[in-house]
């Protein structure tokens, strides 16, 4: 679990310079009014990416900076974002820090990179909630909230919900396919026309693999055939002589009388015996190429007409490769390539009326299953509710009611939603609800959004009903309440501190308040106190333990921190708040 361990605040509001520790559990900050207790809450703020005021830099500063130290599991959601963003943890840490200038401008960083303020925001809803007067932000939010409903649910939510989100993804699958094949069909009619007439073209020449290349050798033999034959009569009569000159002296009656006079002598000397040889194989040599050549000017075609028709066929291929490929082999190529994807579009037709039928299959299992979440969200909804209202009466909001309001958005056609309860509604990802918590504070009043049904102090005790009956369900590690306690004194106030602590027990709780029953169900405790100069400087937060708690408290329930009455009252509330836990 994600855990805010401490704040550096320097130069924001009293505050000088002051580093806030904080407790896995439930904290407590207090302090005399006007301490600077609020200036957690406004330091956590920024640091969640809220708005850069510079009127909070203190008097005489040029800048207001605040750092945070956050833990958080490798892998989830925060650390995952934040390292999109380009951060480094600090041995499993985040640190987060925030400056705002007297001008107005603001800085923001994450894991030592500079980052937009957004980025913060968004690390807000993965990280912290926080309930106060002035800043809202968690299940305030209407997706929050269906969210928050959905985990509560369980499995009722659950089971449908994955087999929803399952067809819904392929039905944006198939929707997306479809409208490709309708929207384009124009543009795909011509491919294929395209494609049918550059097939025919090729079908009708019927070229072979390496063509091309045979006849552009046959084509330059057959141009130079009178030139080829008498090269190769003149080579063969040098060669083998003339038959019509009988003193005309050739090579290979040269070589024979070479060889003759090396036959007589080769016995005396070996090296001369090896040249007679070579000598011999040159002679037969030269009886091979003058045969060749003898048969080459005998077959060789001069035939204009065959000459004619090569270069025919040639033209034809030439046109086929000026279209579709550099040679016969990529001609071949492409016509196999286009084949196939004229079948493909020549099916779409069929494939078309298939995805619509798929479309509509699963348009009417979305609708099940869209009324199966809608049922399944609305039960749980009565049990969240009826638990709320419950949490509240021990608040000192005895007469005020939670609900929950699950409706759906009529769908412009039938066409475009899915049907549930017999009316065609737009419906998404989640299902087709929408999903908004309401209050009714007292009876006779109309239920309205939470925001706008409560006051500062009972929005607070609200949203803390809320988050103690969603406690496990709900994954935000953090949560801070700023004046959850206005209003309320006596046996509420101790509900109140009974339920923060109920509520730390699965995520972390820090708490500003004035009440001293609150404070003292605290895991810790910490002072804000101001310096002569009224500056809140690094001593003046301090963590209260023994002696020094129980003096606090006395002070908050007599404002006397030597009344006897009031130590007593105050070891009373230490006594009853360890014995709850």
């Amino acid at each position: 679990m994600s855990v805010l361990e401490e704040m550096r605040i320097r130069s924001l509001g009293v505050i000088d310079d002051a580093v806030v520790e904080l407790s896995p559990g439930f904290t407590a900050v207090t302090g005399e009014t006007g301490a600077g207790k609020t200036m957690v809450v406004t330091s956590l703020g920024l640091l969640l990416g809220g708005r850069a005021d510079p009127a909070l830099v203190r008097v005489g500063a040029k800048a207001a900076v605040v750092e945070g130290r956050i833990t958080v599991s490798e892998g989830d959601a925060a650390a995952l974002r934040a390292e999109e963003a380009g951060a480094e943890l600090d041995d499993g840490a985040l640190l987060i820090s925030r400056t705002v200038s007297a001008e107005g401008r603001s800085r923001a960083h994450l894991g030592g990179r500079s980052v937009p303020v957004g980025v913060l925001t968004e690390l807000a809803d993965e990280l912290v909630a926080v309930h106060g007067q002035t800043d809202q932000q968690g299940l305030l939010k209407p997706a929050r909230q269906r969210g928050a409903l959905d985990r509560y649910a369980g499995d009722g939510v659950e089971v449908p919900h994955a087999k929803y989100a399952a067809a819904y993804r392929r039905l944006r699958a198939v929707a997306t396919e479809l409208d490709e094949l309708t929207t384009r069909a124009r543009e795909r009619a011509q491919e294929a026309d395209l494609l049918r007439f550059g097939l025919n073209e090729v079908a009708a020449v019927e070229p072979l693999p390496g063509e091309d290349v045979e006849l552009a050798a046959e084509a330059e033999r057959l141009g130079h055939a009178e030139a080829l034959a008498s090269a190769a009569s003149l080579a063969h009569t040098a060669l083998a002589g003339n038959p019509e000159d009988p003193e005309s002296v050739d090579a290979t009656t040269v070589v024979a009388a070479a060889g003759q006079a090396l036959d007589g002598v080769r016995a005396h000397d070996p090296a001369l015996a090896a040249l007679a040889d070579r000598v011999g194989e040159i002679s037969i040599l030269l009886a091979d190429v003058s045969g060749e050549l003898a048969g080459y000017a005998d077959q060789l075609d001069a035939d204009p007409l065959r000459l004619a028709a090569v270069e025919e066929r040639r033209a034809a291929l030439t046109a086929l490769t000026r279209k579709y490929g550099e040679d016969i082999a990529a001609v071949l190529a492409w016509a196999q390539e286009g084949a196939g994807r004229l079948t493909e579009l020549e099916g779409d037709d069929e494939r078309i009326g298939e995805l619509t039928a798929e479309r509509d299959a699963l348009r009417a299992e979305l609708s099940v299953l869209g009324q199966a979440l809608t049922d399944a969200r609305t039960e749980a909804a009565a049990r969240f509710a009826d638990a709320v209202t419950e949490e509240l009466a021990s608040l000192a909001m005895p007469h005020a009611r939670v609900s929950f309001a699950i409706r759906q958005t009529e769908a412009a056609d039938e066409a475009s939603g899915i049907d549930i309860g017999g009316r065609s509604v737009v419906y998404g990802p989640s299902g087709a609800d929408e999903v908004e918590l309401l209050l009714a504070p007292h009876p006779g009043a109309q239920p309205r959004q939470i925001a706008k049904g409560a006051s500062g102090g009972e929005l607070s005790r609200v949203m803390l009903a809320v988050e103690v009956v969603f406690a496990g369900s709900d994954p935000v590690p953090t949560y801070l309440f700023d004046e959850v306690d206005a209003g309320v004194g006596g046996k509420a106030a101790v509900e109140v501190g009974r339920r923060l602590a109920k509520l730390a027990r699965s995520a972390q709780v820090v708490v500003v308040t004035h009440l001293p029953q609150v404070a003292a169900f605290a895991d810790r405790q910490l002072l804000v106190e101001k310096t002569v100069d009224g500056s809140v400087t690094r001593s003046g937060v301090t963590v209260l333990e023994g002696e020094d708690r129980v003096r606090e408290l006395s002070r908050m329930l007599a404002g006397q921190e030597d009344s006897e009455t009031a130590r007593a009252h105050a070891e009373e509330l230490l006594a009853t708040a360890r014995a709850d836990g």
